[in-house]
């Protein structure tokens, strides 16, 4: 497959291309089919006779692709095992089934349903899966399938499949929902043979259905799906674990008791990993990572130490499928017995079950869901005979699409590597992100401060806006550089502390707990220092700072600008600066993300469902919401995607007049249907004129006699909040590795006995670009910022758009073509050659 030339198509996640695209053919009729055995799903199938003579622009998750395509393909979704935000998925496939020109067919009961057909085949329409996103598990049902284990189940299923012209299946669930269906797939020229001998089909249905195509959705609370760095479902989970272990730390806390928590998993540590990075826990057990020899003893050692350095509570996380070095399971029973007998402390144990899967699905789940739901339906119709099976994945901020079969298969070469005993690979083999979680978790939480210590001081401020993760941020900085034997000192108020000397010492006690709250620990203010440079200087020089970590939004990033630009007059700024985005407007350039967006897209998307819920119980109503910003418009797009809205304005993508009165005649037209509601975002500076009450009146006088109108301005309750498991472990991540990135430059500008940093690259950006967090010098950045407006000039999220109109029912077409290659990941499996 490497080196074949494949069509251009568009990336998921962002402008660059790793998913394989085929070409498709313009005269079969195409069937795109979401499955999951073992779970529930939603079949599509449109089935067209006669080929459209003028190309169909098909929309990506960020740009489209010029696709000449039958208007008779067939879709059909099934799911497995129930997880969170699959109704996210099956929307999204669904929807653009249907904008596509194909029928879309719910099928049932998961594996069952197929193999049954009938009434468990039933026709979906556009409003049928309309108020679905806010619904946890999956609305169409699941149920495991004994007969689809069978050759003959399967020749059943098949036949199903053969009368309604489907040769395209899409599967949502875990590995072996997807070992199952690429099963299916490579015996399919089989089944159809003894079909045709049965005479069950004739050889002209048998003809038109000679290949199956599969391609696959992973949906797994696990995240034990190897190639893909989040499962749909994860992060939804991860919300219900933290929820709890934030209500347990209240009553451990009151009454000093130590609370041992077991998370679901399998044979996977992912979510017990995660949750420890998230909640500061002082021990986790993992199966890849078994605890050494002698684990009782350090357990109880670092327990005795988290108490003698005054915490009133200890925190152990275990995954359910821990063992020790030699294979034995390790219980949560066990622990508490260990920790109870030795240490007398007073434990309690708390196993979360299937809580786990329920609730309400996260903003980050049901974006994923939904970019996953388009990416496969675009697979499935480029998909031709000789396409392999695919998997479309999360890599970073980036959706590819992977060869099915290798990522089952390094799935379980890590199942093999903990049974081998060779753990540092099947860390390895989790792919980056589970490494780099386990390495942050282990130097934060298993590596003791030297005993001597240099004398370098990092000194840490917070500027701009207050947002949630601002504070693990600080945590995960001030317990790294004491890590590193440097003195750590706090800036309360951000430049306007600094340059008043409100600047002390912050030890390891002093950030306990930190990781949870939301908010400024240190307190924030958005003065820039352009006006105080010479007190600055002076303070730097008098508490003798060797390197400042500047944690805030775009005013971080202007400050830190500020201060490099003054390094020729003032020598005391040349020292080291690294600025971490901070910022619920995710408008700080060198990165796609900012710690504290995602917590307020959960708060817009939370309460937009409420606003929905209630325009559903009034009819006829529409709801016009003003989202914060500033210019960018960030949290409308991504807010209206997660909470499936019928426009969001945004300042990035100019609208005049007429674009209001096809929105106006869209909801129009949507009152006359079963889904008699409207939900508009409007970001608060995306223009001038067109403010929220000129969009409100306008609606309201348009509406008149058709529906009513009601406006939010959800103003700063999306500051505030508790913080997200992904900001929380995002500001960890990020606060660890800026101070690990200083340690070394340090070391770089270290001469003649004295500090002195005055390259560009001694201060930088730390972001997410794509797939990885990367340093970028600020001075290199000022070309790509738009400083009037306060926002990059290029923002990935944009590309985003179309999908959000499409699957409101707008007729967008796009054109934007890029050529790829199917990625591998057998190459991942290089540690097990050793």
């Amino acid at each position: 497959m490497e080196g074949e030339k494949r069509p251009p198509h568009a990336q998921l996640l962002s402008g660059e291309t790793r998913a394989s695209a085929c070409q498709p053919s313009t005269t079969q009729a195409h069937t795109v089919a979401f499955s999951v055995p073992e779970h529930p799903g939603a079949e599509v199938v449109h089935k067209t006779h006669s080929p459209i003579k003028t190309p169909v622009l098909y929309p990506r998750l960020f740009s489209s692709y010029l696709l000449p395509v039958n208007r008779s393909s067939h879709l059909k979704v099934r799911m497995g095992f129930v997880q969170h935000c699959m109704n996210a998925a099956v929307r999204a496939t669904v929807r653009v089934g249907l904008y596509t020109g194909a029928k879309v067919y719910f099928v049932h009961e998961g594996y069952q349903g197929l193999v049954d057909g009938g009434d468990h085949i039933r026709l979906a329409t556009w409003e049928s899966v309309s108020m679905m996103l806010q619904l946890g598990g999956t609305v169409i049902g699941s149920a495991r399938c004994k007969d689809f284990r069978s050759r003959e189940g399967r020749m059943t299923a098949a036949r199903n499949l053969v009368k309604l012209g489907i040769t395209n299946l899409c599967v949502i669930g875990g590995d072996g929902s997807l070992t199952g269906a690429n099963e299916f797939r490579t015996e399919w020229s089989g089944l159809l043979a003894d079909l045709v001998k049965a005479d069950k089909i004739t050889d002209a249905e048998a003809k038109q259905s000679s290949h199956l195509n599969i391609v696959g959705m992973v949906g797994s609370i696990d995240n034990d799906f190897c190639g893909t760095d989040m499962t749909i479902g994860t992060d939804s989970a991860l919300h219900r674990i933290i929820e709890v272990v934030d209500a347990i730390t209240t009553t451990a806390q009151s009454h000093q008791r130590t609370f041992i928590l077991e998370v679901m998993g399998r044979h996977c540590g992912y979510l017990a990993l995660v949750t420890a990075l998230a909640c500061g826990a002082d021990w986790v057990f993992i199966p890849e990572m078994p605890p050494d020899e002698g684990w009782e003893d350090h357990l109880c050692r670092r327990l005795t130490n988290q108490r003698a350095r005054g915490s009133r509570l200890n925190v152990i996380i275990v995954a359910e499928g821990a063992m020790s070095r030699d294979g034995q399971p390790i219980t949560s029973e066990q622990i508490k017995k260990l920790v109870t007998d030795r240490l007398g402390f007073d434990t309690r144990t708390t196993v979360l079950g299937h809580v786990q899967r329920g609730g309400t699905p996260s903003a980050f789940d049901r974006i994923l869901g939904s970019r996953m739901g388009v990416e496969a339906v675009m697979a499935l119709l480029e998909a031709t005979p000789d396409t392999p099976a695919c998997v479309v994945s999360l890599s970073g901020n980036q959706a590819v699409r992977l060869p099915l079969m290798e990522c089952v298969q390094v799935t379980k070469d890590v199942t093999a590597a903990m049974a081998e005993g060779r753990f540092e690979d099947a860390i390895k083999l989790r792919g980056k992100s589970f490494e780099n979680n386990w390495n942050t978790y282990k130097m934060l939480a298993h590596i003791n401060p030297p005993d001597v210590k240099s004398n370098i001081n990092v000194a840490i401020m917070n500027i701009g806006a207050p947002c949630a993760g601002m504070n693990a941020a600080v945590r995960a900085a001030v317990r790294m550089g004491i890590i590193q034997g440097h003195n750590m000192l706090a800036i309360h108020d951000g430049f306007d502390g600094l340059a008043q000397g409100q600047i002390e010492p912050i030890t390891w006690t002093s950030v306990s707990g930190w990781t949870g709250k939301g908010g400024s620990m240190l307190g924030t203010k958005r003065s820039q220092p352009g006006k105080m440079l010479e007190e600055i200087s002076q303070n730097i020089a008098k508490f003798s700072i060797h390197a400042l970590v500047i944690i805030g939004g775009f005013e971080a990033y202007v400050g830190g600008l500020e201060m490099v630009q003054a390094r020729e007059k003032y020598e005391e700024m040349c020292i080291p600066i690294v600025v971490i985005p901070a910022t619920v407007s995710n408008n700080v350039p060198g990165s796609d993300f900012s710690i504290g967006a995602d917590t307020a897209l959960n708060t817009i998307t939370s309460t937009c469902d409420r606003i929905k819920q209630s325009a559903a119980g009034t009819k006829r109503r529409v709801f016009i919401v003003e989202t914060m910003g500033g210019y960018c418009g960030y949290l409308a797009t991504m807010a209206g995607l997660a909470a499936g809205a019928d426009a969001a304005y945004i300042f990035e993508e100019k609208f005049a007049i007429k674009d209001l009165e096809v929105n106006v005649q869209h909801l129009l037209e949507k009152m006359k249907t079963t889904v008699k509601r409207g939900l508009i975002l409007r970001n608060e500076k995306s223009n001038a004129n067109y403010t929220t009450d000129f969009i409100f009146n306008l609606y309201s006088e348009e509406g008149k006699g058709i529906f009513d109108c009601r406006k939010n301005v959800l103003g700063h309750m999306q500051q505030g909040g508790t913080p997200t498991p992904f900001d929380r472990n995002f500001g960890t991540k990020m606060g660890a590795k800026s101070v690990l990135w200083l340690t070394e430059k340090l070391k770089e500008c270290y001469r003649h006995g004295r500090i002195f940093a005055n390259t560009p690259d001694s201060a930088c950006v730390l972001g997410m670009r794509k797939r990885a967090l990367t340093f970028q010098p600020l001075a290199d950045l000022k070309e790509d910022t738009d400083f009037e407006h306060r926002i990059p000039k290029t923002q990935w999220w944009l590309k985003i758009r179309p999908i959000m109109k499409i699957l409101a029912k707008y007729d967008i077409k796009l054109d934007t073509s890029e050529h790829t290659d199917m990625e591998h990941v057998i190459k991942k499996r290089s540690p097990l050659g050793k």
